[in-house]
């Protein structure tokens, strides 16, 4: 017999389940990533909140011991040196919930993503124009 999965409809849906100590957290960190990619839209992908901008961005989330932060490989590459403390693996980065987010390196590797996926938006247009030629 399966357990009902939980869905979620809303980034604030998902937030509001979280004790408010934990929601706080989360509320600060969506407030950086939607500050660091302002034309990024929102949306529950996986289950989590996510922001998408010429497609994924990053994805956050919530757990017992930790805050989940994915920024895809590509980004946690670029940042590895300033993401050596915390525990990760090749697409995700935990940061643990008894310490303060680093919210500017959050910052840093959303502004990242939002230029990588620019680039690649605009490859992608540049390449179906000369298709068409």
């Amino acid at each position: 017999m399966e357990g009902k999965k939980i869905t979620y409809e809303s980034i604030d849906d998902y937030i509001s389940q979280f004790p408010p100590e934990v929601q706080a957290i989360l509320k600060t960190l969506r407030k950086v990533i939607k500050e660091s990619a302002p034309d990024a839209k929102e949306k529950i992908s996986y289950q989590m909140p996510t922001f998408v901008l010429h497609g994924n961005l990053v994805h956050f989330a919530a757990y017992k011991n930790h805050i989940g932060f994915y920024p895809t490989p590509s980004g946690i590459h670029a940042f590895k040196d300033e993401l050596a403390e915390y525990k990760g693996a090749k697409g995700s980065i935990q940061f643990p919930i008894d310490k303060p987010l680093p919210y500017e390196l959050i910052n840093k590797i959303v502004q990242f993503r939002v230029a990588e996926n620019i680039e690649k938006a605009e490859g992608k247009l540049k390449k179906k124009k000369g298709a068409v030629i």
